[in-house]
């Protein structure tokens, strides 16, 4: 990429700079930082190598197929070299730190303006707004130890002040270095997109721990140990421990301590969400807790043992059909308050929960909103996971890292259930069905088994992992033959079609004796069906084509010696053709001597001086009226065209769901675009055909409202950007 496309690469000013000794705290966190990126650029790696195999596997075209097993080559082959690369610049910015904050967002805002845009080309510019969403959303997440350790570093490093401060850890910089490091890829911008979103995913969405543990070091050190800072705008400084910050409250302030009592390691996603609902209290004017004189604070293992109260064992008995009825609502704060209600004290203080516990509470409370919102799931397995409300409070409350790890057992099989759960429709027969009798059984398993032990979690998930992956083998089979029938099924009557509409074209202009009519309609289109069908081997259909407008030239008068020459030559091997063609389909096979006979005596008739056949009439009104009616539809062509757009952007593989006139609706999955005859093939779960279409039917389909693309990411990932979302507009 350019320089002039937005990206600021700081090669230059590593080598111009010189590599001056460092703090020891600083080498610390420096072999901290380069050692713990380099495993979570390994977990990047190997999903780009994932997300291009799985486009190799569903790509339409055998180009389109190698374009993505050649990008899988060449990141493997270089991989290596990018990782070696990027861990070196990376800790180059701890011997020589770039400068960051007001005078970075300048340079970039100045690189940036509209007259560089206009020499930027198409893949720069959209390789830039990648990285400048990646770099967005990485500082507003992290907002809190961002501020913290720019304040430190910049206490650390010679020449830095508040005006100029420092950071190696800033996120525009470890993007920077990235970016660099990947320029040795000869890839196209389509694959360094997929490489940049799980970088995003990998790498900087988890930056979390490494900058808490890069705040800790620096505190043991004793730079800035007691941090203040105000809302997104207001002005970080350190205060002494025995005159803390006028107004400070728990969400507006922590201390680096407090970042890991926390959880500091894997809970960089909780700790934004408490960031905003602690701003939300402090907005709202609610004082914090914690000096009040009057509440004692219970926490830790003393609230697990009261959650181990909560009643979610009795909800079902063990044969109750736990899909039936209305997903199930609780209000988990109401119902933790009334066991707190109920809990005596030696002391007589009023028990309360810390606020961080109660934002746990909140967070599980929204993300069973979102699933009980959520129209991608399906309405029996919408019910099933909403029972789980309880069960996964309590896994939250002494596992926070449920919400940053996409390993949580827990999280991996809530994410399994909706996944497997997206394809099925209401009509489905639940008694019978195994999938829905797996899921039950694990929702029913948990309910009765789960004592704070996430082990279950790791065992269930395994269990119906080992179970889908049996399914989805079976389904695959069945699918793969549909896929196979329906491409020959659909390409057996695109070539009827066309075999019609090419003999029709050619006999409607001509009145041929009834004979001749009667061979090419009867016999000699199937000659021209299988030729096509076996184009793609022997190349015979345009030679079939060929023999008709030979047979019907031949029935014309032809009376210039050069034409009558060419009617002597033409004649005996268009006979050989006929005759060898009818042969190979058996066409009458008893009488085609009779009829071989019968033709040959009417091109002697037309030889001999008038024509055998006679112009036919004009187009009839009623095709006029035809072709004055696809005029018509032109307006509507264009009102569908949007919702083309959106039907070119479905995959393989995508699930959609119908609905019917009558109400009813039911779920498939787009198992083949037949590009030939512009046909898209769904099937269900089993693998079994149940609606084909067109792409403009689909896309009328979509404009009645009768259709809808489900979402097909990991479903926890999206509630908890659906409540991160929310949270950040109510506190904008």
């Amino acid at each position: 990429m350019n320089k002039q496309s937005g990206i600021h690469y700081l090669r230059e000013h590593r080598e111009a700079g010189n590599n001056k000794p460092v703090p020891a705290e600083v080498t610390r966190i420096r072999d901290t930082l380069v050692a713990g990126l380099g495993d979570l650029l390994q977990g990047a790696f190997d999903a780009v190598d994932d997300s291009l195999f799985e486009l190799a596997n569903n790509a339409r075209s055998n180009n389109e197929q190698n374009r993505y097993f050649e990008a899988m080559r060449e990141i493997r082959i270089k991989r290596k070299g990018v990782e070696r690369h990027f861990q070196n610049t990376v800790a180059q910015f701890f011997a020589n730190p770039p400068h960051t904050g007001q005078q970075q967002d300048d340079t970039l805002a100045r690189q940036a303006n509209a007259d560089n845009l206009a020499l930027v080309g198409d893949d720069d510019l959209e390789e830039q707004v990648a990285l400048n969403a990646m770099i967005t959303k990485a500082k507003a997440h992290f907002q809190g130890p961002l501020i913290q350790l720019q304040a430190r570093f910049s206490q650390v490093y010679d020449g830095a002040s508040d005006e100029n401060p420092v950071n190696p850890m800033a996120p525009e910089h470890l993007c920077s270095a990235f970016t660099e490091a990947i320029q040795a890829l000869e890839i196209q911008i389509r694959e360094r997109l997929i490489l940049l979103k799980q970088f995003d995913r990998y790498v900087v969405s988890n930056l979390g721990m490494l900058l808490d543990e890069a705040n800790r070091i620096l505190v043991q050190a004793g730079v800035i140990p007691n941090f203040r800072y105000h809302g997104k705008t207001g002005h970080q400084h350190g205060v002494p421990e025995s005159q803390p910050a006028a107004g400070s409250h728990e969400g507006a302030s922590t201390s680096g301590e407090n970042w890991l009592d926390t959880g500091a390691g894997n809970n960089a996603v909780f700790e934004q969400i408490h960031q905003l609902l602690a701003r939300q209290r402090a907005n709202a004017g609610i004082p914090t807790r914690q000096h009040d004189p009057d509440i004692r604070i219970i926490g830790g293992n003393e609230l697990v043992n009261l959650l181990a109260s909560l009643p979610f064992t009795a909800q079902t008995g063990a044969e109750h059909n736990l899909s039936e009825g209305e997903p199930l609502t609780i209000d988990l704060r109401d119902a933790v308050q009334q066991i707190l209600a109920q809990t005596n004290t030696a002391d007589g203080k009023k028990p309360a929960l810390k606020e961080m516990d109660e934002d746990l509470i909140n967070l599980v409370s929204m993300l069973f909103e979102f699933i009980l919102d959520d129209y991608n799931l399906s309405a029996p397995v919408q019910v099933l996971i909403s029972r789980l409300q309880i069960p996964i409070l309590k896994v939250v409350i002494k596992d926070k890292s449920f919400f940053s790890k996409t390993t949580h057992p827990a999280r991996k099989l809530l994410n399994a259930l909706a996944r497997a759960g997206i394809g099925w429709s209401n009509s489905d027969e639940k008694a019978r069905d195994k999938l829905y009798e797996k899921i039950h059984g694990i929702v029913q398993r948990i309910l009765c088994e789960f004592d704070g032990d996430v082990t279950l979690f790791e065992t269930l998930n395994d269990e119906f992992e080992e179970f889908l992956a049996r399914e989805n083998r079976k389904a695959s089979l069945v699918e793969q033959r549909t896929r196979e029938s329906e491409r020959g099924r659909i390409k057996s009557q695109k070539a009827q079609e066309l075999v019609d509409r090419v003999i029709k074209e050619r006999v409607a202009r001509y009145r041929l004796p009834e004979p001749t009519y009667n061979l090419l309609i009867n016999g000699w289109s199937r000659v021209m069906f299988l030729a096509y069908l076996r184009d793609d081997v022997e190349h015979r259909w345009q030679e079939s084509v060929k023999v008709v407008d030979d047979l019907i030239w031949c029935l014309h008068p032809h009376q210039e010696d050069s034409e009558r020459d060419q009617w002597v030559r033409v004649v005996p091997g268009l006979l050989k053709s006929l005759r060898a063609g009818l042969e190979e389909v058996s066409y009458n096979a008893s009488k085609l001597d009779e009829t071989m006979s019968q033709l040959k005596h009417e091109l002697a008739e037309a030889f001999r001086a008038s024509s055998n056949i006679e112009l036919a009439e004009e187009p009839s009104e009623e095709e006029n009226e035809q072709s004055s009616f696809k005029h018509q539809a032109q307006p509507e062509d264009a009102a569908i065209a949007e919702f083309m757009a959106q039907i070119d952007g479905i995959e393989i593989g995508n699930w959609v769901e119908f609905r019917l006139v009558n109400g009813a609706s039911f779920r498939c999955k787009l198992s083949a675009i037949i590009e030939e005859a512009d046909c898209f093939v769904f099937v269900n779960r089993m693998g079994l055909k149940v609606i084909e279409k067109t792409r403009t039917e689909l896309a009328h389909e979509m404009r009645r409202g009768r259709m809808t693309l489900l979402e097909q990411g990991a479903f926890i990932d999206r509630a908890l950007d659906a409540v991160v979302g929310s949270l950040r507009s109510k506190t904008a």
